[in-house]
């Protein structure tokens, strides 16, 4: 029998729960896909703190913890939350320039946890990661195309935190083969469904044309005439030989496939991306149209991507983007990540051809690219229609638990 929340027996609220209270691409995309396929319930949308990011074109994001809905549903929606610890969510919601004067006083584990649990006003270990018991006035917790790469690298507290909650919900689906693999050594089911962001061609390609036209897309793509590569990169490449080394590379790329290079960040919070890194590489480079894109408007970010012949970065979601626009694309790690597992190689392995180029290291950077432009435009469009039926086929599970 249906759960109400007034004697009408209308569907209860749903709180859709995660990181889109800090600018990331990814997770401010997150919650629009949701709300989209929700149709016309009553949706709100929380985080960790209350923010307004709707000038990036994100949501009004209410703090989780100050909601006393009478009943609700709960979604966690996307991300890696399972593996986020309370010091690096209490971080990343900080200013940049606070959030380096904070690593850099907090060197202790022990002060780092006590500090992320005053500001974040629990005690929880893995924050983004709720329950009936943590809300009480949740009628039912569900956890949608999460992901958890890591989680079986961190400490026993934050683990068993995690999977408690994920035993108790009401549904788990997960959107990479090693998260799921890990979860069901650890007890816990899961679906496995792609990440929400595959949908935003599906569900927003009006808006992202319309986005394309504007003053900011129009410059770029009339100082391009060929093209571009969209370029992003997270700031932990930035020191000096690293990004002589990438713009070295680059400029290879633009000669080799006569295009220009448009340097874009896909993030703004702290342990993210820094604009400084992409203005220092482009004035490390010789290629004649090198541009930095300063729009932290996620239509802005989807309209380059979308717009640009490929895309190179350490974002997942600018690689997701690039596939929901069938775009050629391939990420670029660090040596250390491209030997382990990580989000992006997991999500590539389990969504992408098994022959798709999936990732590089610096020093492999220009040979990356073009082995990502040698993939056949026809099989980029049927990888993006292929998630686009595997999202749609899976969402009406997830509903059922709502209705």
């Amino acid at each position: 029998m249906r759960k109400s929340n007034d004697a009408a027996d209308k569907p209860l609220p749903v709180i859709l729960f995660g990181a889109f209270d800090r600018h990331n691409l990814g997770d401010m995309l997150f919650p629009h896909v949701v709300a989209s396929m929700l149709g016309a319930r009553d949706v709100r949308f929380a985080g960790l703190a209350a923010r307004d990011l709707r000038a990036h074109g994100g949501h009004r994001v209410e703090a989780l913890a100050q909601m006393h809905e009478r009943a609700v549903d709960l979604i966690h929606v996307g991300g890696e939350i399972l593996t986020c610890d309370a010091w690096e969510a209490a971080v990343m919601l900080q200013s940049p320039a606070d959030a380096q004067r904070l690593i850099a006083s907090h060197q202790r584990d022990r002060d780092r946890l006590a500090w992320a649990h005053r500001v974040l006003g629990t005690r929880a270990h893995a924050p983004y990661v709720s329950s009936k018991e943590a809300l009480p006035s949740a009628a039912r917790v569900l956890f949608h195309a999460i992901g958890g790469v890591g989680l079986s690298g961190r400490d026993d507290a934050l683990r068993g935190e995690v999977l408690a909650k994920l035993a108790a919900a009401d549904d788990v689906t997960v959107r990479d083969v090693r998260t799921q693999a890990w979860l069901a050594q650890s007890g816990i089911e899961a679906r496995l469904v792609p990440d929400c962001a595959v949908m935003v061609a599906d569900l927003f390609g009006a808006t992202i044309r319309e986005r394309a036209s504007t003053p900011a897309i129009e410059r770029i793509r009339s100082a391009a005439p060929n093209g571009y590569l969209a370029v992003q990169f997270s700031a932990d490449f930035g020191d000096d030989a690293t990004l002589a080394q990438i713009a070295a590379q680059l400029d290879h790329v633009a000669r080799t496939h006569g295009l220009a290079v448009v340097f874009f960040r896909a993030g703004a919070a702290p342990w993210h991306d820094d604009l400084s890194c992409f203005e220092r590489t482009a004035a490390c480079m010789q290629a004649s149209s090198v541009h930095v894109f300063d729009s932290l408007n996620i239509w802005d970010i989807c309209a380059l991507i979308a717009h640009s012949r490929g895309y190179l970065g350490s974002s997942l979601h600018g690689r997701i983007v690039a596939m929901a626009f069938a775009r050629p694309r391939i990420n670029l790690l660090h040596d250390e990540d491209l030997a382990r597992p990580c989000k992006q190689t997991a999500f590539a392995e389990t969504w992408e051809d098994p022959d798709s180029p999936k990732a590089v290291t610096v020093s492999g950077l220009a040979d990356g690219v073009s082995d990502a432009f040698s993939v056949e435009q026809k099989r980029l469009a049927q990888t993006a229609a292929r998630l686009v039926a595997l999202y749609r086929n899976d969402f009406p599970t997830l509903a059922s638990f709502l209705a």
